[in-house]
Order: structure tokens, then C-alpha cells, then sequence
């Protein structure tokens, strides 16, 4: 078992109630075990949004990699992107038959 390191915290009122509450209705034993779950919450949204950096910054450099950008043509765009939603469409018609 880890070591446990006691800490002062300064919480709102709302924020104290909302934890006292969920003691008092048995979702945690204690307010420290109520506390523990949101740092655990809050270091894996941590981990999550350090992931997603990881990948923007891989995605950047990947573009800048590839070469610089090419004007293109909105209408065929958009009628390239008409055409695939349209076969989209019937593959699921199909299927569902």
C-alpha cells in the first residue's frame, strides 16, 4: 500500500455539501475516500488530455511534413462528399433489407 500524505484542501460550501451528502448516502465510507475519487478522476482526464496533446502535436508534424498545401475546389468538395454520403446511405438501405 502507498504511503498517505495528509493535506489541508479549501473547498466552496457547495462543494463540502455535495461530498457530505454523497457520504451520507453510502456512495463513500468516507469524505477522504470522497476526495480520493476525484483526484483519481482528475489525474485520468490528466493522462487523457496529455494523450490528445501527444497526438495534435504528432498530427502538426505530420502535416508540416507533408509538404505545403494546395488550393482546392469547394464545389467539387463538396460534391465528391454528396457522393460518398450517397453510397453511404444505400449500403445501410441494403443492409437493413
Amino acid at each position: 500500500m502507498s504511503t498517505i500524505e495528509k493535506i489541508s484542501i479549501a473547498l466552496t460550501a457547495e462543494q463540502f455539501g455535495a461530498i457530505r451528502t454523497a457520504v451520507e448516502l453510502g456512495e463513500y465510507a468516507t469524505t477522504s475516500e470522497a476526495i480520493r475519487d476525484a483526484v483519481r478522476d482528475w489525474q485520468h482526464k490528466r493522462e487523457l488530455r496529455q494523450n490528445d496533446i501527444e497526438r495534435l502535436r504528432r498530427l502538426w508534424d505530420e502535416g508540416l511534413a507533408s509538404g505545403p498545401g494546395s488550393p482546392v475546389d469547394m464545389n467539387e468538395l463538396r460534391a465528391e462528399a454528396r457522393q460518398r454520403l450517397e453510397l453511404a446511405r444505400k449500403t445501410v438501405a441494403i443492409i437493413r433489407d
